[in-house]
């Protein structure tokens, strides 16, 4: 594997969900609190942080460039590491006219990052604007980073493969492994980490991708190029081609982080029954995909699902009404 910065706190726990599991049928729930990885609040982001630091800080950078949208886990992730570690931290977050400063915007101002706004039609060009912001800093001295959406490239990818060897791990102290992993796809990196980690493993379970935008179709060549990405790295054999892709799908919704009253119905049952509160983008949709797959007996005769919280519950304050702009 390459160089690790250890930022998180881990192993992260896994517990399991008896009164969900209950109220569910079919296998046991559990979970594992990926939310719990510290860096306030970072959920699966600051793994995959871990492996990029390392490539940004062997290559002199000084400043961390990224972008999503106004309410961005993975932005907010970036600028909390890059103050833990004395970096500068510009965000480019995509957003309508005068968001509201609550949840991820807010924390994004007070960790000290710089952040740009840009308008939905200038989405598509991120990528040239982030090394437009790089020229930037050149010009003043300084040496920027770009990590691309939700860190997910190559090395953002080694996060999920070694959260894979800590997964098996824990399963030696339970005594069983899980038949199945569940987590949310938003763009992708998790899900390439896991399924690699899973053949690096040997980990005999299924795992599966709720995408949380867009759909399977759209996923399959992200994470193939992904996954190529990650095994040049490693300078090990894989046909990304091949990869045992798997997808509860159709639960993607009105799209990126905008909700149905369905999928906050779930973030609310799980909530109620078990203390553990999900977010509106990813995890809530993700949970909401797994329940409905349970009630229609797709995973009938398996014992044990693990379902992956990645985090992000900051995202529930978008729901809060505009502020003063106090």
């Amino acid at each position: 594997m390459p160089p690790r910065l250890p930022l998180a706190c881990l192993p992260t726990p896994i517990a399991r969900l008896e009164r969900l599991s209950r109220l569910a049928g079919g296998p046991e729930l559990w979970i594992k609190r990926d939310d719990h990885t510290g860096i306030e609040l970072s959920g699966n982001k600051v793994r995959k942080l871990e492996f990029v630091l390392p490539e940004a800080l062997e290559a002199g950078c000084d400043t961390l460039v990224t972008c999503g949208g106004i309410q961005s886990n993975h932005a907010r992730a970036t600028a909390a590491v890059a103050a833990r570690l004395g970096l500068g931290c510009v965000l480019l977050l995509d957003a309508g006219p005068d968001p509201a400063l609550q949840g991820n915007y807010l924390l994004d101002q007070w960790l000290g990052a710089e952040v740009r706004l840009i308008r939905p039609d200038q989405v598509p060009a991120r990528m040239e604007l982030m090394a437009g912001i790089c020229a930037e800093l050149a010009g003043r001295g300084r040496k920027g980073y770009i990590l691309p959406l939700g860190a997910s490239n190559g090395i953002g990818v080694m996060g999920y493969a070694a959260a894979v060897a800590e997964l098996c791990a824990q399963e030696a102290e339970l005594g069983f492994r899980f038949d199945a992993v569940v987590c949310p796809v938003g763009s992708g990196g998790t899900l390439a980490g896991l399924v690699l980690g899973r053949a690096r493993c040997g980990h005999p379970g299924t795992i599966y991708g709720v995408p949380i935008a867009e759909d399977a179709a759209y996923f399959r060549p992200v994470l193939e190029g992904l996954l190529a990405d990650a095994a040049a790295i490693l300078g090990e054999p894989m046909d990304p081609a091949r990869a045992e892709l798997n997808f509860l799908d159709g639960y993607a919704g009105r799209g990126y982080g905008l909700s149905r009253p369905e999928e906050l119905d779930s973030i609310r049952l799980v909530a109620r029954t078990e203390g553990i509160l999900l977010d509106p983008v990813y995890t809530g949709k993700a949970m909401h995909g797994l329940l409905a797959e349970l009630r229609k007996g797709r995973f009938a005769g398996l014992d044990r699902i693990l379902f992956l919280h990645t985090g992000g519950l900051f995202g529930n304050f978008q729901f809060l009404p505009p502020t003063s702009g106090h």
